[in-house]
């Protein structure tokens, strides 16, 4: 996210001053909310108190996973109106073959969301259909199967351990286990990117700036889980939300996989020309976002407790808001997993602190598209200024 100038220190890109403003933005939202849940009852604020801040990284999940299949798709020059039926779906498959076990049924949302996802992309690839047409189709179609098989009737979820997946928390020792696995990949990646650099005679940092990008990481890593452990511990679905971004920020920045989609995103004429195949790419783009899907359905639909055949609704605007807020081009070519996730953040940080101050429903509605508005001006604002 940074590079270093000739004289060795921190050089910030474009996209890093872009994602410090926007964590800087958080930060805001998070400082105000706290202000305004101040009470006699909780005199330093109910906002980022361990059990709120635990439900609010609760409610990020599902977004945030879906948030980071959706990136790989508009990077690619895509979009997929679809996800939030594919989750309804998906949801609905999971809770109705509970018979068959608990692996067979998660195995089946996971399953019916990759299949969607393969026959989407297929279209978009091979059939040259409009992105934007084939998942607009298939929001309703999706959504008018899960009406079909379930008959309009909610399905509860009746297997222990598929409603622990969106509900329960990982014990407190495991917590901290993670803490200390978290802190030495930090430590350990810093150390070899520095050795790396000087072995190749590239101008290294200097002891001062490895130090701050391990020491404030660390402390933000231990800070999370003495908070997350005063409420019990860290969720399971945050657990399954770092797991999804950590894997999705290496496919996207260290494989081939990742490169090929943003030079496909930003010059498809560039890429086919370098001898990209185009078609598979863009396939995989949507397999991947059709399997987080299926995750994000057996999130969603362990957290309710149940499958009805409204579940996602609007579900997709929330992960493509979440990719545009974190800086995403919906021309593609341009976005980051750690942006996707952090928009996610924030439109969860607004609907749990407006629901907190009992904030009504229209309003909600004005202030997030208010904020997507603004997070589109800005990103412009600053192209025009860079």
């Amino acid at each position: 996210m940074n590079q270093l100038g000739s004289t060795g220190r921190l050089k910030l890109r474009t996209s890093a001053l872009r994602a410090y403003t926007m964590l800087l933005a958080l930060i805001v939202i998070w400082l105000f909310f706290q202000w305004a849940t101040i009470s006699e009852t909780h005199p330093y604020g109910l906002f980022l108190g361990a059990i709120n801040f635990s439900k609010l990284l609760q409610q990020t999940a599902v977004t945030g996973v879906l948030a980071v299949g959706m990136l790989m798709v508009i990077v690619s020059g895509n979009i997929d109106l679809s996800v939030g039926a594919v989750v309804g779906l998906a949801g609905g498959i999971a809770a109705m073959t509970q018979d068959w076990g608990l692996l067979p049924c998660l195995t089946a949302a996971i399953v019916v969301g990759l299949l969607i996802g393969a026959l989407q992309g297929a279209l978009v690839a091979y059939i040259n259909i409009p992105a934007f047409i084939v998942t607009l189709g298939g929001l309703q179609a999706w959504r008018g199967l899960i009406l079909k098989f379930t008959q309009g009737a909610t399905v509860p979820v009746e297997l222990p351990v598929f409603r622990s997946l969106g509900r329960d928390f990982i014990d407190p020792r495991i917590g901290f286990g993670l803490a200390a696995v978290g802190i030495a990949t930090i430590i350990w990646t810093n150390l070899r990117r520095t050795r790396a650099r000087r072995r190749h005679g590239l101008q290294a940092m200097s002891v001062a700036a490895v130090a701050i990008r391990i020491i404030i990481p660390s402390i933000a890593v231990v800070a999370f889980v003495f908070l997350m452990n005063k409420a019990g511990g860290i969720p399971i679905p945050v657990i399954f939300l770092l797991a999804v971004a950590l894997a999705g920020a290496f496919l996207t920045t260290n494989t081939t996989f990742g490169r090929y989609l943003y030079a496909i995103g930003g010059n498809p004429d560039a890429a086919r020309l370098s001898g990209i195949n185009l078609k598979r790419y863009v396939l995989a783009a949507f397999c991947v976002m059709g399997a987080l899907a299926g995750l994000a359905s057996i999130l969603h639909t362990a957290r309710v407790g149940s499958a009805s055949p409204d579940a996602g609704t609007l579900m997709e605007l929330d992960a493509i808001a979440s990719c545009v807020i974190g800086g995403t081009s919906l021309m593609g070519g341009r976005g980051t997993v750690f942006g996707a996730v952090l928009g996610a953040l924030i439109l969860a940080s607004l609907d749990n602190g407006m629901s907190l101050l009992n904030v009504e429903n229209w309003a909600q509605y004005v202030v997030k598209g208010g904020v997507l508005v603004a997070a589109v001006g800005f990103d412009m604002f600053g192209r025009r200024k860079g």
